[in-house]
């Protein structure tokens, strides 16, 4: 929708048409404005460009009571006069920066530790890190952009984020200084954690970096890539550690040494592993029950497959017994049932095996089931000769080609490997080491719901989807700030969740609400726009102080020095004058 608007510049009006669009790069509105014309300075009334009145007249409208904006030609002084007033308005706009959002996330980052830890780990380049880390929670694109964000807003002051800087920044980080934040992280967050593991695969073009290799791609895309193993505490809900692997290295085969390497880094005493049925296997199993932490033994909580004998022997054994009241286990949503049994796993070995059913996920998978069969048998009949179906065709179906291709008789349906399948419909299998409660086990198990949202945010809110370096040092690097900023942003949806601020916004609405807290200099003095309402809301719901003013530096320590000193000077001098 186009408006009209007026903007003063020296002694000039000028009118401007705005024109409002969707901006799909940033978002969230955006509006292009074009000068059409401006107030007569001898008559006082408005004059038009040929190209707008040229306009109006294609799309049917009446120009009669407009005038031409004719463009004599203008004296030097003139000349000289617009071109100073208009220097003095970009200037002036120059120096309004966005402030809400600096200060929102830096002061976050000092809130949960994390600003401490980085400057302990990294003393020269942590305030850089810490910038990069804003930028993809506060944007979500490339780090190409980042210098262009940074220079809009207020509080990164001498942080150069130059394409140039930033790759040097990716080349000087040291992997002993990685493994030194991580266990320095890990004492802030808690000693006793409940650890979720998870992995994803990360893209890339690249093919200088030696861990980029064909694998099993998780976002099913035909591109090499690289694996990221990701820790997640579950008590904490924030990001722990972080590990990569080649490409072509599947869970199963990377679970030890991500463990051996989270227990070296962290020194951790006591610890709980969550993983899913991708890490499963006997071999895994295994190395869990003989693991050890100190002088106890590894604590560990995960899922077994389907295709595993073991799991299909415990369905069988609790199939006809399992729906009891008194078998009842409650969830987020409706009942389901489970049992909890001390079961040998070989000779003289005994684990602590959680069979559960779900009722309603059984009769959902059966409905979905039948219809695709039923889809195919159509698809069949149509045309038995279907490629891109022939697989599934040959797993669900028998074709007898005796009989006409189109005779609905020519396709029967495999009623053995359909009634094969929903056997583990609805049904779940954990096994673990200690907990010997059924309730207990799959509420810690349904907590690493938290891993697999924090790689969804990893990989869609902090464009982290495409790694855009070409060596391996530089990968660890870019993941290591990713985890960083992965950290910033969990604290955040953390507190959105426990102060009920998902029903008054999303993320992304939270952003662009402070971003509109600006700060402007005049006159040398660092002036802070109104806080609203909606702001007001945000910065109490995460215990935050109402800023009052902008400083040069909104990194809270650099804050809290400039405040002691404005207070020494003023002590001495015995004038309370305001310092802007």
């Amino acid at each position: 929708m186009a408006s009209i608007t007026k903007q003063r510049v020296g002694k000039y009006t000028y009118f401007y048409e705005s024109i409002s669009y969707w901006d799909r790069l940033k978002k969230r509105p955006d509006n292009v404005k074009t000068c059409i014309g401006k107030l007569d300075l001898l008559t006082g009334e408005p004059v038009y460009k040929k190209a707008y009145l040229d306009k109006l007249v294609s799309e049917g409208k009446s120009i009669e009571s407009m005038r031409l904006w004719d463009k004599p030609k203008e004296s030097k002084a003139e000349v000289d006069d617009v071109a100073v007033s208009t220097s003095a308005a970009v200037l002036a706009l120059d120096t309004v920066k966005d402030y809400g959002v600096g200060y929102f996330l830096t002061s976050i980052a000092e809130k949960i530790g994390l600003t401490d830890v980085l400057r302990g780990t990294f003393p020269d380049e942590w305030q850089h890190i810490l910038c990069i880390a804003c930028y993809l929670v506060a944007s979500g694109k490339p780090l190409m952009y980042c210098r262009d964000w940074v220079e809009s807003n207020e509080g990164f002051p001498g942080c150069d984020m130059s394409g140039q800087r930033i790759s040097e920044l990716l080349a000087e980080i040291k992997c002993a200084s990685r493994t030194s934040f991580y266990r320095s992280w890990y004492q802030v967050i808690s000693e006793n954690e409940c650890i979720a593991l998870d992995t994803t695969s990360v893209s890339s073009y690249s093919n200088q970096i030696n861990a980029v290799e064909w694998g099993y791609n998780r976002d099913g895309e035909a591109l090499p890539q690289v694996n990221v193993c990701l820790l997640y505490g579950e008590i904490s809900k924030l990001p722990v550690y972080q590990t990569l692997y080649a490409g072509s290295l599947c869970d199963v085969s990377t679970l030890k040494a991500t463990l051996d390497s989270f227990l070296a880094t962290t020194s951790c005493r006591d610890v709980l592993i969550i993983t899913d049925k991708g890490f499963h296997s006997t071999k895994n199993i295994e190395m869990l029950l003989d693991m050890r932490v100190g002088e106890s033994k590894l604590r560990f909580l995960t899922s077994i497959p389907f295709t595993s004998k073991f799991a299909i022997n415990l369905i069988e054994r609790e199939r006809d017994n399992i729906d009891k009241i008194e078998n009842v286990i409650q969830t987020t949503r409706t009942p389901i049932r489970g049992v909890h049994r001390l079961t040998a796993w070989r000779e003289g070995v005994n684990i602590h095996t959680y069979v559960y059913f779900d009722p309603e996920k059984a009769i959902k998978e059966k409905n979905a089931l039948f219809g695709y069969v039923a889809w195919l048998a159509q698809q069949a009949t149509l045309d038995r000769n279907n490629k891109k179906l022939a697989a599934e065709f040959e797993k669900y179906l028998r074709l007898d080609y005796t009989i006409s291709a189109n005779s609905e008789s020519s396709v029967i349906i495999r009623e053995d490997v359909v009634a094969r399948e929903l056997r583990t419909a609805g049904w779940l299998v954990l096994v673990g080491s200690d907990t010997d409660n059924a309730q207990s086990a799959y509420n810690l198990y349904r907590m690493k719901d938290v891993a697999e949202k924090g790689f969804w945010k990893y990989k869609n809110n902090l464009g982290l989807d495409r790694l855009r370096v070409h060596n391996d040092e530089r990968v660890e690097n870019k993941l290591f700030i990713g985890f960083i900023s992965l950290i910033l942003q969990s604290a955040i949806y953390q507190t959105m969740k426990a102060q009920g601020l998902f029903t008054k916004m999303t993320f992304d609405k939270l952003i662009l609400t402070l971003a509109k807290l600006k700060s402007a200099s005049i006159s040398g003095k660092s002036i802070l726009g109104p806080v609203s309402k909606s702001q007001r809301t945000i910065f109490d719901a995460f215990g935050l102080s109402i800023p009052e003013r902008a400083s040069i530096s909104i990194l809270p320590h650099q804050r809290d020095k400039m405040d002691d000193a404005r207070k020494r000077e003023s002590r001495n001098s015995g004038s309370h004058r305001r310092i802007g």
